[in-house]
């Protein structure tokens, strides 16, 4: 990812932060420096937030990067399911007792609770596969992900 983002560096316009997103004041720091913050930014937090405890309120982390954005933003969230396949819930200790980084699968409440306060955009919080799929392939894909996208008003 590093070198990808240096690469991008090159043609001007891109900033890559390599921060912990429980760094909240950091992040918007830097990003102030290229983001226009009077404009719609949108906040991706693709596969991420699991890796965030809940001990460290992960919500609370979405709701400090949705208060600094002005309305019009948007967030897009994913996040891996405890609650859509059965063995999920035994996976994740599983994995976190094989790495070093500790893994935490939410359900679908869990997740859909990062999105208090924005208008969600249709199909709403659902398995990423059926957010909009092309084709049935896409939707029949067996991925135990919640996602969404919402919009501040």
């Amino acid at each position: 990812m590093l070198t990808h983002a240096r690469a991008l560096l090159t043609g001007g316009g891109t900033a890559y932060l390599d921060a912990d997103l429980r760094d909240t004041g950091r992040i918007l720091k830097e990003a102030a420096a290229t983001l226009d913050f009077t404009q719609p930014i949108a906040i991706m937090l693709i596969a991420v937030l699991h890796c965030i405890p809940d001990e460290d309120d992960p919500a609370a982390i979405v709701g400090r990067l949705i208060e600094a954005v002005p309305p019009g933003s948007y967030l897009a969230l994913s996040h891996p399911a405890i609650d859509i396949h059965a063995g999920v819930g035994q996976a994740a200790p599983r994995m976190n007792k094989l790495m070093n980084a500790r893994l935490t699968f939410r359900t679908f409440d869990q997740v859909s609770a990062m999105f208090e306060g924005l208008e969600l955009v249709e199909p709403g919080v659902v398995r990423v596969p059926e957010w909009r799929p092309a084709t049935d392939e896409e939707r029949a894909n067996p991925s135990a992900v919640w996602g969404g996208v919402a919009r501040k008003s």
